[in-house]
């Protein structure tokens, strides 16, 4: 469960790159975003939600119950905020210079988005895992 849990903190720790870029941009060309208050909120819900990912990925690589708690009240935002576990792999075909009429937007989209849920379920799974074993540790020894 640890090998797990740390392989979330990594794939998180590569989200978090990518939204510092993403934040820049947005601080310091705030005034140049469209008028429209969806595209707003999402600019600004992004700060928030850049600290929530770190704390959570600190208390999840410690194995404490506040990153767990964190994940789980931040990932309807990381779906409406597409900031996504494995959001890095819509850039792939850009990189690979395969980005031709966002053909391989949509898929790799669908892809995080599955992702995520399955990402959900371990770690439901995993804490649930985790909880049992340490209670299992610490029943009381019979003589």
């Amino acid at each position: 469960m640890r090998l797990l849990f740390r392989s979330f903190v990594l794939l998180d720790c590569v989200s978090l790159v990518l939204m510092s870029m993403q934040l820049w941009n947005t601080a310091t060309d705030f005034d140049k975003l469209p008028d429209q208050l969806s595209v707003k909120v999402q600019a600004v819900l992004m700060f928030p939600m850049f600290v929530l990912v770190l704390v959570a990925a600190i208390g999840q690589f410690q194995l404490k119950k506040f990153g767990f708690i964190l994940y789980y009240i931040q990932f309807p935002f990381r779906l409406y905020l597409w900031v996504f576990t494995l959001g890095f792999i819509t850039l792939v075909p850009m990189a690979l210079g395969m980005y031709n009429d966002d053909a391989w937007f949509d898929p790799m989209l669908k892809i995080c988005f599955m992702a995520e849920f399955i990402r959900l379920y371990l770690t439901v799974k995993g804490q649930i895992n985790l909880k049992k074993k340490t209670d299992r540790n610490n029943l009381p020894i019979k003589a």
